[in-house]
């Protein structure tokens, strides 16, 4: 590893070069992923709380805000308590949003996605999700009807409709939440996707509703709104349980990628898996004392729930899931784990290509930006351990003093707890832990006319 001396004359200059999109130019090579907590309103609307989270981002250094998984239907939502961008009286709230990140120093890019069959939590407004296929999902086991082609066009034309919001926002870009085993995700995927008429079977026709997706977007934002697409460049099926299906792979993703930058889009952000959580996403440790207590909020929900549940507390059932859970970072280690699928995507396509995996080191973000792997990255968790992290690299920091340890005990824990890190040996004691957390809702309320 690099010295924090070796950053600080020039401050990591591949890191803190602008990145220029077709229609956006961000200052530096950081990006917040997708990473929010259950901040919002049951009926989707927004609050300041949601606004304070991505605002400390922007303030710590980041070069753009990539939002929470935004629902663009309220049948696609993924958890409740997150702001939807599905109606026109939405777009007073993210206008705001977008214009109080932008006064912190970032740019604002809104995140448009629908669950389908996945949801981490169910609501109470739709017992099914819609997918590609009646198959329930094989976490949870959340119930799922096959889409008809009208509601098909329905969805398409919901993304479409939150894409034109999203510009009258006067946000600065718009990214289709098209991987982790999601919506889009059951389309593109073998592993999943078993229909038989015009959206399954070859990949063209698996590619089908994506495409549609950003073309039906474009018609209604025009040729000069930023528009990125997140894609899971491998299914890695096997990766925890070995009679999976490996699903998409490298090679399909490829096309689907090149496919995409035809029908408009300007960047891609590179992720993997086709089920969420994955032991790629997020790569790192599997907290079973965690689970424990933060399992039950989903115990009357999917068939498959109460059986995690006995699993989870079961040793020595449960150590051997966290073993298995935890071999693909034993061979491929955390940060950076999808550097060489970003890199085999971006020799084939002329967009700019973002990576997502665990970035939290100057160095190795800047390597991977100077040999070509990547043209930028995005972080989650070592943002939530050290929302400052950008800034800490431009004074020519290395790494964090306390960097993230891949603990995923904030992703546990958003289940029925504020999100934060949640990693106790960080701080110097649990109070210490618990301000940090909590820090969130102490902003201002929000001006009436954005209520």
């Amino acid at each position: 590893m690099t010295s924090p001396e070796e950053g600080k004359d020039g401050a990591w200059p591949a890191i803190f070069q602008p990145l220029q999109f077709r229609n956006l130019q961000v200052k530096n090579r950081l990006f917040r992923s997708s990473v929010s907590g259950r901040f919002d309103n049951y009926d989707g609307s927004g609050t300041e709380t949601r606004i304070d989270w991505d605002v400390k981002f922007a303030r710590g250094g980041i070069g753009a805000v990539i939002s929470s998984n935004t629902p663009v239907h309220p049948r696609g939502l993924i958890v409740p308590n997150y702001s939807h961008l599905d109606t026109d009286d939405r777009v007073p709230f993210y206008a705001e949003l977008g214009r109080r990140v932008r006064d912190a120093g970032a740019k604002y890019i809104v995140q448009l996605a629908f669950s389908g069959r996945q949801r981490d939590i169910p609501s109470v407004l739709y017992e099914k999700g819609l997918s590609s296929t009646d198959k329930p999902d094989p976490i949870h086991g959340f119930p799922c009807e096959r889409m008809t082609k009208a509601q098909i066009d329905e969805i398409v034309d919901a993304f479409a409709q939150a894409a034109r919001r999203a510009r009258e926002a006067e946000l600065d870009g718009i990214e289709v939440h098209g991987c982790n085993g999601y919506l889009i995700t059951q389309f593109l995927s073998p592993a999943i996707n078993d229909r038989e008429d015009e959206y399954g079977g070859s990949l063209e026709n698996r590619a089908r509703f994506p495409l549609e997706v950003v073309r039906a977007m474009r018609s209604e934002i025009g040729p000069d709104f930023h528009l990125q697409f997140k894609i899971s460049a491998i299914d890695d099926g096997k990766a925890l349980f070995p009679w999976a299906p490996e699903g998409t792979t490298l090679e399909e993703s490829i096309q689907v990628c090149k496919w995409l930058v035809e029908a408009g889009v300007d960047g891609l952000h590179i992720s993997s898996g086709y089920v969420f959580p994955h032991p790629r996403n997020p790569a790192g440790t599997f907290p079973i004392a965690d689970v424990i207590r933060s399992f039950d909020t989903m115990l009357s929900s999917g068939k498959n729930t109460f059986r995690n549940y006995l699993m989870f507390r079961t040793p020595p059932i449960n150590k051997a899931f966290a073993w298995a859970w935890e071999r693909r970072v034993r061979q491929l280690g955390v940060e950076g784990i999808n550097l060489e699928l970003a890199r085999a995507i971006k020799q084939q396509v002329d967009v700019p290509v973002l990576c997502a995996g665990g970035f939290q080191t100057a160095s190795v973000i800047a390597r991977a930006i100077e040999d070509g792997s990547t043209d930028g990255v995005t972080m989650g968790r070592p943002l939530i351990a050290n929302p400052d992290l950008p800034n800490l690299f431009a004074e020519g920091l290395d790494r964090a003093p306390q960097p993230c340890t891949y603990c995923n005990k904030c992703l546990i824990n958003f289940v029925e707890n504020p999100l934060g890190c949640y990693e106790e040996s960080r701080y110097r004691s649990r109070d210490e832990m618990i301000r940090h957390i909590v820090s969130v809702y102490e902003g201002a309320p929000l001006p009436a006319e954005v209520k």
